[in-house]
């Protein structure tokens, strides 16, 4: 009991410990398994339904008729392996990425490296064929480009080999994709590349001056003020003597409010990097109210 009791304590703080984006990404991308894995044993049929409703098909009628598609199919996977592959890779550089660039430049390029990867597929689909395709990989290599963009040197460890410069384990990794292009192993690669240079292009743009953190703030701001507008009101207390109190936290919740309002402006001229910490941390602690 007590060796369970450690280890679910354990676990759960290594999940908090995790930064923001990586912690629900990967909570998303496990949560979407178990899902597929439990239509997979009610009736093959369905999860193969789940596939095909949500997978990206790289024809570009469906994609401009089904533009949801070049999202979803991030979060689908093909078994165990695959997703504890790609999500080894986003834990193992991710973390450091997201760290260094702030979770919401972090999201743009994972999301952007899935699209980019996704629209690729498109134009290379008469050639290598038309299949369905999921899977974050295409993401994940945009971060793993990221990371080698800020970590050139840093060394990695592969299995039994020595340790390995990032720089040269990324590159390996996409020059074993184009060496592997065309063949019949169910990899979809032009995605891996799509991915990969979609994150070498924001990372270039990201060091050149650019707030990629300014193409989700506009998608936080609207979910702010979408739960803003339909909070329900507070039930009116039987002693009347609390309505001081129900004053009160109307007063606290119109001044948390207005400081994240005005944090989310400073972020929007400045960039998350611009804030101070203790701004950050007030950022956290309203997020995590809200």
């Amino acid at each position: 009991m007590h060796n369970n009791e450690s280890f679910s304590s354990s676990f759960k703080r290594g999940y908090q410990a995790l930064p923001m984006a990586i912690r629900t990404l990967i909570t998303l991308n496990v949560a979407v398994f178990i899902f597929q894995v439990v239509l997979g044993i009610i009736s093959s049929t369905y999860s193969n339904a789940l596939v095909q409703a949500f997978a990206f098909y790289p024809e570009w009628q469906t994609a401009l008729f089904q533009p949801w598609r070049m999202v979803t199919y991030m979060f689908l996977h093909g078994g165990a392996f695959h997703l504890i592959f790609n999500m080894l890779w986003l834990w193992w550089m991710g973390r450091a990425v997201e760290e260094h660039l702030g979770p919401r430049t972090f999201t743009v390029i994972y999301m952007g490296a899935g699209i980019g990867g996704a629209l690729l597929d498109i134009l290379f689909a008469q050639i290598m064929g038309f299949n369905f395709v999921i899977g974050a990989s295409g993401a994940v290599y945009g971060i793993m480009v990221a990371f080698a963009m800020l970590y050139p040197t840093m060394p990695i460890m592969l299995l039994l080999l020595p340790p390995i410069q990032a720089r040269y384990v990324v590159a390996g990794l996409i020059a074993l994709d184009v060496l592997l292009l065309g063949s019949q192993d169910g990899t979809a690669r032009i995605v891996h590349l799509g991915g990969a240079g979609i994150g070498y292009l924001l990372m270039r743009a990201q060091t050149r001056g650019s707030d990629l953190s300014k193409w989700i703030l506009p998608i936080e701001q609207f979910w702010y003020r979408l739960k803003g507008s339909y909070q329900q009101p507070k039930s009116e207390p039987k002693n009347k003597n609390m309505y001081t109190v129900s004053d009160v936290e109307i007063v606290d919740e119109t001044e948390e409010q207005a400081e994240l309002d005005q944090i989310l402006e400073k972020i929007s001229e400045k960039g998350y990097d611009g804030l101070t910490q203790e701004e950050k941390q007030k950022l956290f602690e309203l997020s995590r109210k809200n």
